[in-house]
């Protein structure tokens, strides 16, 4: 089994920034690809970013291009997310997630961290 801990949530002001953490621990971790993702009160979740393991290439939703960026350590099976000029319609639960290979969906999932951004 894989976990993933996300910490780095909190309280900030509209034009404010945070970095989230994802550290993976578990068996020997293999991963194809890592994301992000967020789900606010009343919605469905939606992707944030992602990021291949091996190439590091990455890509975002157009909501957060410019804003966001999705990084990795391999040597610390970690990934982050800078947000800077954060929204308050950024405001929720962010969830990091792993693809351990099957390259059709992720199987891992944290317990995910609160981002609330104030206006």
């Amino acid at each position: 089994q894989v976990q993933l801990v996300e910490s780095g949530g909190g309280l900030v002001q509209a034009g404010g920034s945070l970095r989230l953490s994802c550290a993976a621990s578990g068996r020997t971790f293999t991963t194809y690809r890592m994301g992000w993702f967020r789900q606010a009160p009343g919605k469905e979740r939606e992707f944030v970013a992602r990021i291949f393991w091996t190439s590091g290439y990455t890509y975002y939703a157009d909501s957060v291009k410019g804003r966001f960026t999705i990084s990795r350590d391999n040597a610390k099976n970690t990934i982050y997310l800078q947000m800077n000029s954060l929204k308050p319609e950024d405001t929720a639960v962010y969830y990091c997630a792993a693809d351990s290979g099957t390259r059709r969906s992720y199987d891992y999932w944290g317990q995910g961290t609160q981002v609330t951004v104030s206006s």
